[in-house]
C-alpha cells in the first residue's frame, strides 16, 4: 500500500525533541496507563473494603497531576480544542449541575471533579499531538498494557488466569476475561493504526497488534474478537477508501451494502448470532438491568438521579434496590451506555452524549477522504460504537476507554497539526 493510498506526506519535517517534549510524553503515558486501572486487580484483588476505595481514588491524584502538566504545556490550543467540541462542555455542565438534583450529592460532586480531570487529560493529549505520534504514543501504552498481561499469565497464573467462572480463561491485569478482551481488541485498533500511520515502525507495532490477538482468543471473549474483526475490516475500509476517487465511491457502496446485511442479519437471524457468541437472549442477563433500568427512568426521565449516583447508593428507596429486586441481581452499572446517561443525567444529559458523537461520526466519515487519522478515529469509533451496547463506557471517570473517545472526538473537531512532530 503507498503512502498516497494512506494519505501520508512524501516527506515529513523532523524537528529536534527537547525536555518538554519528553516530560510531555510522559505525563501523557502516565495518565493513560492510570486510566487504564490495570495496576487495581493486581494490587486489591477482586473485591475492595471501603478503605481500600479510599487508597484507589488517591493512586489516581497522579494522574490528574499529568493532566495538569500537559495542560500549562500547550494551554492555548487546549481551550481552542475545547471550544471546537461544545457538546462535550455542555456534557460536562449537565452533570455538574446534576449535584442540586442528586439523590447523593456527596458522591456527584466527588465524581464530577473525577470525570472532569479524566476528561481534561483527553482534551489536552488531542490538543497537542498530531495523529501519527499521537497514534504511537497510545500504542506504545498498549504494548505495555499487552506485554505486562502476557507475562501475569505466563509468570502468575493465579492473577491472571480465572478458574472459577470461566477456568483457563486468561484476564491479564484485569479482574475478568471479557476486560482484557475488550482492551486488547481497542489496543489492536490502536496499534494497528499506529504501523499504518508511520509505516517505518509498521512492523513493530503490527508485532504488538498480533499479541493483542492473541490475548483476545486467550480471553475466550467471542465479543471482543467479533468487535476486534470489526475494527480490523474497518481499517481496511478506510485504507481501501483512500486511494483514490473511484475506490472510495466503491467502498462507500459496499459499506453501506454491508451495514444492510448487517442490520437485517441482527433483525431476522438474532438467535443464529447469539448461538455463534455463546450468548442467551438476555445477553447474560443485560436486558434484565436494561428493563429494570427503564423502570427507575420513568420515574425521573427529565433529570436522571444525579451524576455517579445510582450504583453505590446505601438508601433503601433508591433506584438500585428497585433494580437489584427486578434484574435478580446487583449490577456495577447499567451495562449500556446510553440508559447509563439517561439514567444519571437524564434525558439532556443523554441528548448531550448523543449529539456529540454524532457529531464524532460525522466528522470521521469526513475524514475519510481528507484526514489521515481516519485509519486510527474509524475503526476506533467502529469498535466503541460495539461496546456501548453492553458496556457503559461514555462519561466514565478514571477509564481510559472513555479517554480514548474524547481524544478521538476533540481530534476529529480540531485537527491541529502545528504542535508536536
Amino acid at each position: 500500500m503507498t503512502q498516497a493510498a494512506l494519505g501520508r506526506p512524501a516527506a515529513p519535517t523532523a524537528r529536534r525533541v527537547t525536555a518538554w517534549d519528553v516530560a510531555a510524553c510522559s505525563a501523557a503515558a502516565l495518565l493513560f496507563l492510570i486510566y487504564s486501572q490495570f495496576w487495581v486487580f493486581p494490587l486489591f484483588g477482586e473485591t475492595m473494603s471501603l478503605a481500600t476505595g479510599g487508597i484507589v481514588r488517591m493512586l489516581y491524584l497522579p494522574a490528574y497531576a499529568a493532566g495538569f502538566v500537559l495542560l500549562a504545556l500547550s494551554p492555548r490550543e487546549t481551550w481552542t480544542a475545547s471550544l471546537r467540541q461544545p457538546f462535550l462542555l455542555i456534557l460536562l455542565a449537565i452533570a455538574a449541575a446534576s449535584v442540586f438534583w442528586s439523590i447523593s450529592p456527596d458522591q456527584t460532586v466527588r465524581r464530577i471533579i473525577a470525570i472532569a480531570c479524566t476528561t481534561l487529560g483527553a482534551v489536552v493529549m488531542a490538543a497537542r499531538w498530531r495523529w501519527a505520534p499521537l497514534s504511537e504514543l497510545l500504542g506504545a501504552c498498549f504494548a505495555l498494557l499487552a506485554v505486562g498481561s502476557l507475562l501475569v499469565c505466563v509468570a502468575a497464573p493465579s492473577i491472571g488466569v480465572m478458574s472459577e467462572l470461566f477456568p483457563g480463561a486468561w484476564r491479564g491485569l484485569w479482574p475478568e476475561k471479557n476486560a482484557l478482551g475488550g482492551n486488547m481488541a481497542l489496543g489492536f485498533v490502536v496499534l494497528a493504526a499506529a504501523g499504518a500511520l508511520n509505516p517505518r515502525r509498521a512492523k513493530l507495532w503490527w508485532g504488538f497488534a498480533a499479541l493483542c490477538l492473541l490475548l483476545v482468543l486467550m480471553s475466550t471473549s467471542k465479543t471482543s474478537l467479533v468487535s476486534l474483526l470489526v475494527g480490523l475490516a474497518v481499517l481496511v475500509f478506510v485504507a481501501l477508501a483512500r486511494r483514490g476517487p473511484a475506490s472510495g465511491v466503491a467502498m462507500v457502496w459496499l459499506g453501506v451494502v454491508g451495514a444492510l446485511a448487517a442490520a437485517g442479519v441482527l433483525l431476522f437471524a438474532a438467535d443464529a448470532v447469539f448461538d455463534l457468541l455463546g450468548k442467551d437472549a438476555t445477553l447474560t442477563g443485560r436486558t434484565k438491568i436494561w428493563a429494570a433500568a427503564m423502570r427507575q427512568i420513568e420515574q425521573r426521565p427529565w433529570t436522571g438521579f444525579g451524576y455517579g449516583s445510582v450504583w453505590d447508593e446505601t438508601g433503601a428507596w433508591g433506584p438500585l434496590p428497585w433494580i437489584v429486586k427486578q434484574a435478580g441481581f446487583r449490577p456495577q452499572h447499567a451495562h449500556n451506555a446510553w440508559i447509563e446517561q439517561w439514567l444519571g443525567l437524564g434525558v439532556f444529559g443523554l441528548a448531550a452524549f448523543a449529539l456529540m458523537y454524532l457529531q464524532a461520526l460525522a466528522l470521521a466519515a469526513v475524514a475519510i477522504f481528507r484526514d489521515r487519522g481516519a485509519l486510527l478515529a474509524v475503526p476506533f469509533l467502529a469498535v466503541y460504537s460495539l461496546m456501548t451496547l453492553t458496556e457503559s463506557v461514555a462519561v466514565t471517570y478514571h477509564d481510559f476507554r472513555w479517554v480514548l473517545f474524547v481524544i478521538v472526538a476533540v481530534k476529529l473537531a480540531w485537527p491541529n497539526e502545528r504542535i508536536a512532530p
